[in-house]
């Protein structure tokens, strides 16, 4: 089998020969391709390099295409920082109230050149790969992140306890759910075999499974039914310990969940073992980049055993693998998953 028939037969529910893997390493392709992430987010060529060298030299099953955490936001008018080796980040709010949102015009990301590099990335590797390597489009940040970080992250958590403001919220919500929508379709033009979002600020770790529910569950529910309309299975992470929403997750309909290594892997299971493909969850920071390679594999083994029932199973870190990852980790991860 290609990785790209595996990760498709774990999303069909049916039985690979292996398990595959899928790495969230955009950091450390950059790094070891020589680049800056500067010079990562501000080229495709570079982007593609990236990646192809990283799966020539680890061999594993798919790409997962993301370039940094902050490309909406940029796209959608908010202020960005751009460090020379580290992603793109926000410098300040788009909205210092949420009332100014009514002014906001409808989003129009492809007219951002940031978002444009992704979408030719995503164009070389799909010509280069075709359908031997699974190509996973991440489209940036989910709706209630996008909102906090066009908002700032304390204005937003306050705004959402004033009921005089829901209206906004909702207003803003809605709009961050369109240029969603949009970055999943050019996604899919480009080529994905699946697209996917991080909505991470809506977690329990920032949030109340009540506001997740109110505030973000009705938005990503939009970006999994845009991804499903465009023929795309979809594919939704969230970080922190996710316990607490798990149910809601799968109630968007996502095909796929991508989970930090906080959660309760065997309560994942549990839940989605016959309802959506579990993506993770090794420690991207304390197992793959600071644990030696026989913890790696050690912990990559434990974790498959609690899978080895389903095929519904994709290993990766749980969250962006460090730029200074020992590549020696990343191969014994790969040995003991395979």
């Amino acid at each position: 089998m290609t990785g790209y028939q595996r990760i498709r037969e774990a999303l069909r529910g049916e039985s690979p020969d292996r398990v595959p893997v899928m790495l969230h390493n955009f950091m450390m392709a950059a790094r070891r391709a020589g680049y800056t992430m500067r010079q990562f987010r501000e080229s495709p060529e570079a982007v593609a390099r990236s990646f192809i060298r990283a799966v020539e030299e680890f061999g594993y099953d798919g790409v997962l295409l993301d370039i940094d955490t902050a490309t909406l936001a940029g796209a959608v008018g908010v202020p960005l920082d751009c460090p020379e080796d580290l992603p793109a980040r926000v410098a300040g709010p788009r909205l210092h109230s949420l009332s100014e949102v009514e002014r906001l015009e409808p989003p129009d990301i492809r007219s951002s050149w940031q978002v444009q590099v992704w979408l030719e990335a995503a164009r070389l590797l799909q010509r280069h790969f075709g359908d031997t390597v699974f190509l996973r489009g991440n489209c940036d940040q989910g709706p209630f992140s996008l909102a906090c970080l066009m908002r700032s992250t304390e204005g937003w958590l306050v705004d959402l306890t004033d009921p005089a403001l829901e209206e906004h919220a909702h207003r803003l919500l809605d709009l961050c759910a369109q240029a969603g929508v949009q970055f999943i379709q050019a996604m899919t033009e480009a080529g994905a075999h699946m697209v996917s979002n991080g909505d991470s600020l809506a977690g329990p770790d920032m949030v109340s499974p009540r506001l997740y529910r109110q505030f973000a569950l009705p938005y990503e529910k939009k970006l999994v039914a845009a991804a499903h309309a465009a023929g795309l299975p979809y594919a939704l992470h969230i970080c922190g310990k996710t316990d607490r929403i798990l149910e809601h997750m799968l109630s968007t309909g996502a095909d796929a969940l991508e989970l930090d290594y906080k959660t309760d892997v065997r309560l994942a299971h549990r839940l989605m073992r016959d309802r959506a493909v579990f993506i993770g969850n090794l420690d991207p920071s304390g197992v793959l980049a600071l644990g030696t390679p026989e913890l790696v594999e050690q912990k990559t083994r434990e974790l498959v055993s609690v899978f080895s029932d389903t095929p519904r199973f994709i290993v990766n870190a749980g969250c962006a693998i460090p730029a200074d990852t020992p590549p020696e980790n990343l191969r014994a991860m790969l040995r003991a998953a395979r």
